[in-house]
C-alpha cells in the first residue's frame, strides 16, 4: 500500500485504486479528479483482488478511513465502478460527511457541467439517474417498500422522472440530422473529428478551421498532466472549442468552416472517448457518435505519446466504436498525434501498431504533430482523397441565369475554370455528387 499527498485550496479529495498488477496506477484518475475542480490530497492502492462487499479489502478501508480524517478531504473517488452495496458499504465506513464517487459517477459530473444544449443536458441527467437509482434502493432497503409506501418516495420519484426523462428526449428532434441535410443539399462535405479526449481533436480543428486560429489559446509544446493542481484552461477567444492540454475540454460538438483544395468543408470536433466509459453514458451520447456515422470523413486521432499498451488499447477501442456507428476504414483518416514527443524509435514502433490494425495502403496512418503542425498537409491531403467527387463541365448561355448558377458553383464545389466565349460559358467544377448534379440539370435548363 502507498500514500501520498499534495496541499491545496480547492475541494480536497482522495483517490483510492485497486489491481491485480503493481505498481498500482493512479495518475490518470489524478487527471479526471483535477479536471473537475478537485485537488487530489492523497491516494490509497492495493495490490490483489477485490472484496465483494466493500471492494477493498478490510485493512485498506480502514487506510483509506483514516487517510480521509488525517487530510480532511471531503470526497473519495474510486478509480473502478462500484455496485450498489459496495458503494453504501464503502460510504458507510468513511467519517461522517464524507462522499464516495466511483469512476462512472465522476466522469457523470464531468460531463453534467460541461453540457450545454437542452438535449446534453436531459441526456446527462438521464444518465445520472439511472445510475443513483439502484444506490438509493440500496441505501432505502427497497425490500421494506411496497407499491403503496413506495408512491411518493424518493425511488418513485427518481423512476417517474426517468420516464418523464426518456419520453422528452424521444419528442425532441435532432437538430443534428437537420443541420446535416441541410449543409449536404447545400454542398458542404462532411468531416468528423474523434479520438479520446486530450488526444488533440480542438487543436486540429482549430488548425483546419478557416476563422479560427491557435493564437493566444495554444498550450506550450511539451506540456504534460502532472500530479500537481492546474488552472482550468478556459474557452477560447473565439469562443468555439478550447485548445488545452486538459481533460474534457470538448463535451459538446463543435462545427467550423474549412476550405479544403478549394471545397467547402464544415468540420466537427466530438466529445472524446473516455477509458471504460459505461455503455449507459455511451448510449446518452448517441447522437454525438452517429456524428461520425454521417461524415464524408472520420480523422480519428490518436496520442502516441501515450505508453505502448495504452496507445495500442485506445486506438482498438477507438477503431471499434467507430466500426459500430457503421464507419469503414476506407473513411478513416488515422492522424499519430503528439509525435514531437517521442524518439524516433518510438515513432517507428508507433507507425507499427496502427498499421497491424489498419493494413492497407489507402489508410495508412500519419504521424503528426498538431501543435507545430507538422505533417497536417498530409492530412488535408487524405482527407480530400476520401471526399466523394465527380466532375463536371457545364456549358452555358452567357446570361444573367448563368451567372447566377457560376455563383453557386463557386459556393458548393471547387471549380477548376471558367471560360467566356462570346455568347457562351464553360464551367468545369468537382465536388459532392449530388451537388454537381443538381448544378447539372440547372445548367440544361438554361438551354
Amino acid at each position: 500500500m502507498s500514500r501520498t499527498r499534495t496541499r491545496t485550496e480547492r475541494r480536497r479529495t482522495v483517490v483510492a485504486n485497486r489491481s491485480q498488477t503493481t505498481p498500482v496506477e493512479t495518475s490518470e484518475i489524478r487527471a479526471l479528479v483535477r479536471a473537475a475542480g478537485d485537488a487530489v490530497v492523497a491516494d490509497v492502492t492495493q495490490s490483489g483482488p477485490d472484496d465483494s462487499g466493500t471492494y477493498f479489502g478490510r485493512g485498506t478501508v480502514a487506510e483509506l478511513a483514516e487517510t480521509v480524517a488525517e487530510t480532511d478531504a471531503q470526497r473519495v473517488v474510486v478509480d473502478d465502478e462500484l455496485d450498489p452495496g459496495q458503494h453504501h458499504a464503502l460510504e458507510s465506513a468513511m467519517p461522517d460527511g464524507t462522499t464516495v464517487l466511483d469512476r462512472y459517477r465522476l466522469v457523470l459530473e464531468l460531463f453534467e457541467a460541461g453540457a450545454g444544449s437542452r438535449r446534453a443536458k436531459l441526456q446527462v441527467e438521464l444518465a445520472r439517474l439511472r445510475y443513483e437509482l439502484p444506490r438509493l434502493i440500496e441505501s432505502a432497503d427497497e425490500g421494506l417498500l411496497n407499491e403503496v409506501t413506495e408512491k411518493g418516495s424518493p425511488v418513485y420519484d427518481v423512476r417517474d422522472r426517468i420516464d418523464r426523462l426518456e419520453r422528452k428526449l424521444d419528442e425532441l428532434p435532432n437538430p443534428a440530422d437537420q443541420f446535416r441535410q441541410r449543409r449536404r443539399e447545400e454542398g458542404f462535405d462532411l468531416v468528423t473529428i474523434a479520438g479520446y479526449t486530450n488526444a488533440g481533436k480542438s487543436t486540429l480543428l482549430h488548425r483546419l478551421a478557416d476563422d479560427m486560429s491557435l493564437a493566444d489559446s495554444e498550450p506550450s509544446a511539451g506540456t504534460n498532466v502532472t500530479d500537481e493542481p492546474t488552472d482550468a484552461t478556459g474557452p477560447s477567444k473565439d469562443g468555439t472549442a478550447a485548445v488545452g492540454d486538459r481533460l474534457f475540454e470538448t463535451l459538446e460538438t463543435t462545427t467550423r468552416r474549412a476550405t479544403l483544395a478549394g471545397r467547402p468543408v464544415l468540420a466537427t470536433d466530438t466529445v472524446g472517448f473516455v477509458d471504460d466509459l459505461p455503455h449507459d453514458l455511451i448510449e446518452s451520447f448517441s447522437s454525438t457518435l452517429s456524428e461520425a456515422g454521417a461524415a464524408d470523413v472520420v480523422v480519428l486521432v490518436v496520442d502516441a505519446s501515450d505508453p505502448e499498451s495504452r496507445f495500442r488499447d485506445r486506438l482498438d477501442v477507438s477503431l471499434e466504436v467507430l466500426g459500430t456507428q457503421g464507419v469503414d476504414d476506407d473513411r478513416i483518416v488515422t492522424a499519430l498525434n503528439k509525435v514531437d514527443r517521442l524518439s524516433g524509435a518510438e515513432r517507428t514502433r508507433r507507425r507499427e501498431i496502427a498499421a497491424e490494425r489498419l493494413p492497407s495502403a489507402a489508410t495508412r496512418p500519419i504521424t503528426v504533430s498538431v501543435l507545430e503542425g507538422t505533417n497536417l498537409g498530409t492530412v488535408r491531403d487524405a482527407i480530400v482523397d476520401r471526399l466523394p467527387t465527380e466532375r463536371a463541365t457545364l456549358r452555358l448561355p452567357n446570361c444573367d441565369e448563368a451567372m447566377a448558377l457560376v455563383s453557386r458553383a463557386y459556393d458548393r464545389t471547387h471549380v477548376e475554370t471558367v471560360d467566356y466565349d462570346g455568347t457562351d460559358v464553360t464551367l468545369v467544377c468537382r465536388g459532392r455528387p449530388a451537388v454537381v448534379e443538381r448544378l447539372r440539370r440547372a445548367a440544361e435548363r438554361l438551354q
